[in-house]
């Protein structure tokens, strides 16, 4: 199967757009959302074509092929318009015998929470990290919307050939590593 792995959302239509669009183009089996999907949250400015509308009925019409966490701007109002369960912390892939824990990143230590797991995804920084960390992949898929330090918006994917993929909204891989 192919995943992609988006974070942070935060209700900008023409992004989750873009993200869909690569999604569809390159036949990807499953969504993973990592939380942040319709509210910006007070420290952000509105955001480039906010449409929680839009941004519900979009992912609504893929909701069977949707994962998808709790971030920090998340809430149970939000669930109430989706149509897939978005408000647990954290769900467990596994894949080629890795434990992938997917979680949004803003409870609790990260670091200590996720010790047993070969493989941990987060978002909730908007800073986008693919490395390895004792025999540990760490991967951070950073914001669509709201892309901190000068880092371009960013997304990932896990490919068939156990690759995780770090990528631009064009889909230029910024970075890869085998899980």
């Amino acid at each position: 199967m192919k995943y992609l792995v988006v974070s942070d959302i935060h209700g900008s239509l023409p992004r989750l757009e873009q993200v869909l669009s690569f999604y569809d183009k390159e036949r990807y089996d499953m969504l993973l959302i990592l939380g942040d999907i319709l509210n910006y949250g007070p420290r952000n400015g509105v955001p480039e074509g906010l449409n929680a509308p839009g941004i519900v009925e979009a992912l609504n019409r893929r909701a069977e092929h949707i994962v998808a966490v709790r971030g920090n701007c998340d809430s149970e109002v939000d669930q109430m318009l989706l149509n897939f369960p978005m408000m647990s912390d954290y769900f467990i892939l596994v894949l080629d015998g890795k434990r992938i824990i997917m979680t949004h990143g803003h409870i609790g230590n990260v670091s200590t929470m996720t010790l047993g797991y070969e493989v941990i995804f987060t978002g909730h920084t908007h800073l986008w990290q693919l490395e390895r960390i004792k025999e540990r992949v760490i991967c951070n898929t950073g914001s669509i919307t709201f892309p901190k330090d000068g880092s371009p918006p960013t997304f990932a994917t896990i490919d068939e050939d156990g690759m995780v993929r770090i990528r631009t909204l064009d889909g230029v891989v910024a970075r890869e590593m085998k899980l």
